[in-house]
């Protein structure tokens, strides 16, 4: 049986609920929503946001209000809930890990290294935990889906304009160099194994009217790894779904 596994960026869920986000879900009906930049905390939010039909859903928050923090919608309950047990990005509600008989469903937000770099090191020491983590859950014969708002240009392809934008966060040559070894370690980038064209984005800047204009970068992921690359039916790009600065990216399994 084919599972569907919707990840999406949301720019804060609370916004994205007034722009129809869960008359969305109820239609797009996914097994699994994966939300990042929720934004909110769990008391900030009515029980709508708790009472979707069909769904369990999972919050983890940041500390900080109005920041970070990701969110999953399941219909079907997980084994197991967990963080990426690593305080200082657990503090800024980064991850949910999902552990389902089959595979283990992680949500990512990751960092964004910021003007001039200045939380490089925080978003590069983030990226080495979470490629230990997958690395462990695989050699422990585990199947794993990281998905998420990577926050990473991986190849020139993957953003409109790369030469202007070499010094700029999200394609930092640290942040290339990290996916060219995560995916060099038997991970794999599953939108690229069905679609190698360019113009495929999934972010733009509410400047300049980019979205109209396509000029976009694609930083948002569905990577799995290699044993579990034969699973993957589909892998694709909702581009025409608006309600934030990012799309949602869709993952179609084969769930025996």
């Amino acid at each position: 049986m084919n599972k569907t596994i919707v990840s999406w960026n949301v720019n804060g869920i609370r916004a994205a609920e007034k722009k129809g986000l869960f008359e969305w879900l109820q239609s797009e009906s996914p097994d699994i929503l994966c939300i990042q930049e929720t934004k909110a905390q769990e008391e900030q939010l009515s029980k709508t946001f708790f009472e979707q039909p069909g769904y369990l859903p999972f919050f983890r928050s940041a500390e900080k209000k109005g920041y970070s923090g990701v969110a999953v919608y399941a219909k079907e309950k997980p084994i197991s809930v967990r963080n990426l047990d690593v305080a200082e990005f657990d503090c800024e509600g980064r991850t949910l890990v999902l552990e389902y008989k089959n595979f283990t469903l992680i949500n990512c937000y990751f960092p964004n290294s910021q003007s001039e770099g200045k939380r490089l090191a925080f978003k590069l020491d983030f990226c080495s935990a979470v490629f230990d983590y997958t690395s462990d859950l695989v050699k422990k014969g585990k199947n794993i889906i990281l998905c998420g708002d990577y926050n990473i240009a991986h190849k020139s392809i993957d953003l409109a304009n790369p030469d202007t934008n070499e010094k700029n966060p999200g394609y930092l040559p640290e942040e290339r160099a990290w996916m060219d070894m995560f995916t060099s370690h038997g991970f794999i980038d599953t939108f690229r194994t069905f679609n190698s064209e360019p113009g495929n984005y999934t972010w733009w800047s509410y400047r300049f009217n980019a979205r109209a204009r396509n000029i976009g970068w694609r930083i948002d992921y569905h990577c799995v790894n290699e044993a579990f690359a034969g699973s993957i039916k589909k892998s694709e790009i909702l581009k025409d779904i608006t309600g934030s600065d990012h799309c949602p990216i869709k993952l179609e399994i084969e769930d025996e």
